[in-house]
């Protein structure tokens, strides 16, 4: 046990909420530095679009407006230090703070109470989905997604056979990606859930988007594999836009979780340009 740290739930509040002001108006400099990259290596219709992509950044920044009509579904991943105490709910602060940025924001409010019956607004963008892990230490870390549903809706989870390997893996990341073609909003971020659950898969693809653009994976097995899943998905041409091009994805990320022995289950969550993401950490 180390020393106690006490973390006041305003604190939490006001932290978040200025996580996601910034990121519905401002690309983190990962994802921006890799849109610029591509709009350097591309050439003909799809130059056309990352070049409006980043005029849309620009001005999304200089007039403090959201870089997309879509500010998504919140989602948050909060590790919690075993040696923290709130003084009071985490979860009531992360909702007030949504609640207090899509409404200081402009941000449209896009959350249904019932997915089926009435599909009525809640009028607030609540709830958002929360995600808690209790890890060692004395803070609190909070990594946030603003998850529009242009790219959600072409998310898919696979449970493969553990015989097929790799190439089964492969061959169905490449589905995904050719099935979406131009509607995700391209050029998109991967995130691939390998392991654990049908449900487990789909939660380790949401994290597996929380790495930045230019991390590694720890392991080179899997780093060796997201480099190859990057390269095949941008050989298949669908291009910015999906008006045809080099550049498809602007990254592959992974995460990993043991399974059982019958199964191999995958889950592919598709992001779109406007990879909106913040950590904060108190």
């Amino acid at each position: 046990m180390g020393p106690m740290r006490e973390i006041e739930c305003g604190q939490i509040t006001g932290a978040v909420k200025e996580a996601l002001l910034k990121a519905g108006v401002t690309l983190p400099p990962d994802v921006a530095e890799a849109l610029r990259g591509a709009a350097g290596k591309e050439t003909g219709r799809a130059s056309h679009v990352l070049s409006r992509c980043l005029e849309n950044l620009k001005v999304a920044e200089e007039e403090n407006l959201p870089i997309c009509q879509d500010t998504g579904m919140v989602l948050f991943f909060c590790e919690i230090g075993r040696d923290v105490r709130l003084d009071g709910s985490l979860d009531g602060a992360l909702h007030k703070a949504v609640e207090e940025a899509y409404d200081e924001g402009f941000f449209r409010k896009s959350v249904v109470l019932d997915p089926c019956k009435d599909r009525k607004n809640s009028g607030n963008n609540l709830p958002p989905v929360i995600y808690h892990e209790l890890v060692e230490g004395n803070q609190l870390k909070i990594n946030l997604l603003l998850k529009g549903f242009g790219s959600e809706n072409c998310s898919r989870v696979h449970m493969l056979k553990p015989t097929g390997g790799r190439e089964a893996v492969i061959d169905a990341v490449l589905q995904t990606v050719r099935e979406g073609g131009g509607s995700p909003c391209p050029p998109i971020v991967v995130g691939i859930g390998l392991g654990g659950t049908m449900d487990k898969a789909a939660v380790l693809s949401k994290k597996a988007l929380c790495r930045s653009l230019d991390s590694h994976h720890p392991d080179p097995w899997y780093d060796d594999l997201e480099k190859e899943l990057l390269a095949k998905i941008n050989e298949t041409g669908i291009g910015g836009g999906g008006l045809g091009g080099d550049i498809t994805a602007l990254g592959v990320k992974i995460a990993t979780y043991p399974t059982h022995i019958a199964g191999m289950p995958l889950a592919i969550t598709i992001q779109c340009w406007a990879d909106r993401k913040a950590e904060v950490i108190l």
